[in-house]
């Protein structure tokens, strides 16, 4: 297993947390980053539900590859229905 998913509760303000593990002797630091990112384009006159789905997930996908590369996706949260911002978890990759 590769990964264990435990549920922390964080501050939706909090910009950055830090969780420390220990697995078996060793200790273990990680760092979290959740943010908020727009996600409307309510700015464009368009309609077309489907049009304004494939324009959303455009720019989600464009927000996250020009994101921090010492940074890795971790979950992307569901937004609600007439949400103006999704939410991104990173985790801040590891010197192995």
């Amino acid at each position: 297993m590769r990964e264990l998913c435990i549920p922390i509760p964080i501050d939706i303000g909090a910009e950055l947390a830090e969780v420390e593990v220990k697995i078996g002797k060793t200790n273990q630091k990680f760092q979290y980053r959740l943010e908020s990112f727009p996600w409307d384009v309510d700015d464009m006159d368009i309609k077309d539900g489907i049009t304004v789905d494939l324009l959303k997930i455009y720019k989600l996908k464009k927000t996250i590859a020009e994101y921090d590369k010492d940074w890795e996706l971790i979950q992307i949260y569901t937004p609600a229905e007439k949400a103006k911002i999704i939410q991104i978890l990173f985790r801040k990759k590891q010197n192995i």
